[in-house]
C-alpha cells in the first residue's frame, strides 16, 4: 500500500483493533518481574502506568514526562531521578560515572528545565578495584562540570562480592525551568513535525560489542553527553513551536514515539529512508536482527515542532556540536490515534509498535 493509498477494510480492521487495544490503560498482571520490565517497552510501560502511577498519584506523574514539577515561591522546578546499573561499567565513548550524569541532566533538559544540580548515591560492590572506582569518580565530576552543574549531597553503600556488578549508581537531579518552555507530552498537534538531532542507536549497540559475547568487531562509540545546550537552542529558535522533547534512550526512538503519540491521542508517520543510522549500527543491527529505532541512545532527543518552526528548529540544532545530523524523519497526523505507522523504501506501510522483550538488557 502507497502512502497515499485508502487503506483496505482490513487494513481498517486491523488498525481499528490495535487502536482500541491502546486506548485502554495498561493493567499489572504479571506475576514475576523479567528483564523485560526494564527495556522501554510493553513491559515497562504496564509496570509503570498499571502500577506505580495509580499506587503514587499526582499530576506529575499522570504527565509521564521525564521530569516532575515542583513551584517553590515565583520559581518553577523540575526534579527526575534515575538508576544506572550498565553493564560493562567502561565502554567505548564513555562510562557509569559520565553516563550517570548525562543520564539525568537530558531528563531535565528535555523537560525544559535548566540543570542546576545532582544526588549521587554510589552502591559498590565488595573487591571493587580502588582505580576503577577513583575513574568513575572523576568521571562523574568530569561529566558534571561539562553540564554545568553540581555534587550537592549523596551516599555510598557496599554490598557483598557478586550483588552489584561492580557498581551501581543512583542520581536524582533539579532543574529550573525555563520560561521559555511551553512543552507538555500532551501538545502534540496534526502537521507537527518530528526531528531526532542526530544518528541513533550508538549507545546501546557499543554497549552490546562491548560485552564480547556475539564476536562482532566495530568502532561504535557511546554517543553520552549533555543535551541541554542543545534544548537551549531548540527553546530560543522555536519558542512557541517547540510542542515536547524527549531523549531516546531505552527503547530507543520508537519507544518515544509511540508514548507521546499515545499521550496526545494522534498518529505519526515516520520516513524509514530519512531515519539517520550510521553504517556500522545498520551493518550490527542487520547482523542481530535488531530495528535501531528501538536500540538506546544516550545523547539524542526527539522533538516535536509546529511546521512553521521546524526549518529554524533544524538550523539552532544543526549549530549546536555533536547535533549537525539533526533531520527532519517524519510528521504528526490524525489518524489512527496512537498509533505509530513507517513508510517503508518499497513505498508500503507497517506499524512500529511498542518494544516487546528486551534485546540489549543493561543498557543504562
Amino acid at each position: 500500500m502507497s502512502s497515499t493509498a485508502v487503506p483496505t477494510g482490513r487494513e481498517q480492521r486491523i488498525l481499528g483493533i490495535i487502536e482500541t487495544a491502546r486506548a485502554k490503560r495498561p493493567k499489572f498482571r504479571d506475576e514475576r518481574i523479567t528483564m523485560a520490565h526494564g527495556a522501554g517497552g510493553k513491559a515497562t510501560s504496564t509496570l509503570i502506568e498499571g502500577l506505580l502511577v495509580p499506587a503514587f498519584e499526582s499530576e506529575s506523574l499522570n504527565a509521564l514526562g521525564d521530569a516532575g514539577s515542583v513551584t517553590v515561591g515565583a520559581h518553577e522546578l523540575a526534579m527526575t531521578t534515575d538508576t544506572f546499573v550498565v553493564k560493562p561499567i567502561r565502554f567505548p565513548g564513555g562510562s557509569i560515572g559520565e553516563l550517570a550524569v548525562n543520564g539525568t541532566v537530558n531528563d531535565l533538559a528535555v523537560s525544559g528545565a535548566r540543570p542546576l544540580a545532582l544526588t549521587l548515591s554510589l552502591i559498590l560492590e565488595e573487591g571493587l578495584p580502588a582505580t576503577e572506582l577513583r575513574a568513575e569518580v572523576e568521571a562523574i565530576a568530569t561529566a558534571a562540570r561539562e553540564a554545568g552543574v553540581e555534587i550537592i549531597a549523596g551516599d555510598t553503600k557496599v554490598v557483598e562480592r557478586g550483588y552489584a556488578d561492580q557498581m551501581y549508581i543512583c542520581t536524582t537531579g533539579i532543574g529550573e525551568r525555563d520560561p521559555r518552555a511551553r512543552t507538555a507530552t500532551d501538545a502534540l498537534r496534526p502537521g507537527d513535525r518530528i526531528i531526532v538531532s542526530g544518528s541513533i542507536g550508538e549507545h546501546g549497540t557499543a554497549i552490546m560489542l562491548a560485552r564480547g559475547e556475539l564476536g562482532l568487531d566495530a568502532e561504535i562509540e557511546s554517543d553520552t553527553c549533555s543535551l541541554w545546550p542543545a534544548v537551549d537552542a531548540l527553546l530560543e529558535e522555536a519558542g512557541d513551536g517547540l510542542r515536547c522533547m524527549r531523549d531516546a534512550t531505552r527503547g530507543g526512538v520508537a519507544s518515544v514515539l509511540n508514548e507521546l503519540a499515545r499521550a496526545s491521542t494522534v498518529a505519526m508517520v515516520v520516513r524509514e529512508a530519512a531515519i539517520p543510522v550510521a553504517p556500522a549500527v545498520m551493518g550490527a543491527s542487520e547482523l542481530l536482527g535488531i530495528d535501531p529505532m528501538y536500540v538506546a541512545n544516550e545523547g539524542k532527543l526527539v522533538a516535536f515542532v509546529a511546521p512553521e518552526s521546524a526549518d529554524a528548529a533544524l538550523a539552532a540544532l544543526r549549530s549546536v556540536g555533536g547535533c549537525e545530523a539533526a533531520v527532519e524523519i517524519g510528521e504528526v497526523r490524525t489518524e489512527p490515534p496512537g498509533m505509530v505507522l513507517v513508510e517503508t523504501a518499497f513505498g508500503g506501510r507497517r506499524v512500529m509498535d511498542q518494544l516487546v522483550g528486551d534485546p540489549l538488557p543493561r543498557i543504562c
